[in-house]
């Protein structure tokens, strides 16, 4: 298998992983549904991008313009998932309470999903935690 997609598909799902551990060490359940939802610690786009460009780093070399391509796309993603998609997020959470009033304290039939992205925090630990799985791939 390509070695980089291999360590950006373990950056990603490991992430994913650690989000169902740190899950479970708050609330003292296990919940199997966070390892397919977004937002979350750590965020599993930014270790996955992180991750990739990282392996690319170390297939063709940091000064590669295909390294800098994608730690461009790397920045946008994570970008995107601290910015657009923390603030649709906190959108939907507006609108659930809005329609909630309007069914006078009674739950709507269908909620909007609020957990969409990230705090920065979230983003900054996932992008770590993809560096570090790419650095122990590449070390084995």
């Amino acid at each position: 298998m390509n070695k980089v997609l291999l360590t950006a598909i373990i950056g990603s799902l490991s992430a994913q992983l650690l989000k169902l551990i740190i899950n479970y060490i708050n609330t003292k359940k296990i919940d199997f549904r966070i390892l397919f939802s977004t937002g979350g610690m750590p965020s599993s786009h930014s270790a996955s991008v992180m991750s990739l460009s990282m392996a690319v780093g170390f297939e063709e070399g940091f000064r590669s313009n295909l390294f800098a391509v994608c730690l461009f796309f790397s920045f946008i993603v994570m970008y995107d998932a601290a910015g657009i998609r923390r603030a649709a997020g906190k959108q939907a959470e507006i609108l659930n309470k809005i329609i909630e009033d309007l069914y006078s304290g009674r739950k709507a039939d269908e909620k909007l999903k609020e957990l969409l992205g990230h705090t920065p925090i979230e983003v900054f630990v996932g992008a770590i935690w993809g560096i570090i799985i790419a650095l122990i791939i590449y070390a084995l």
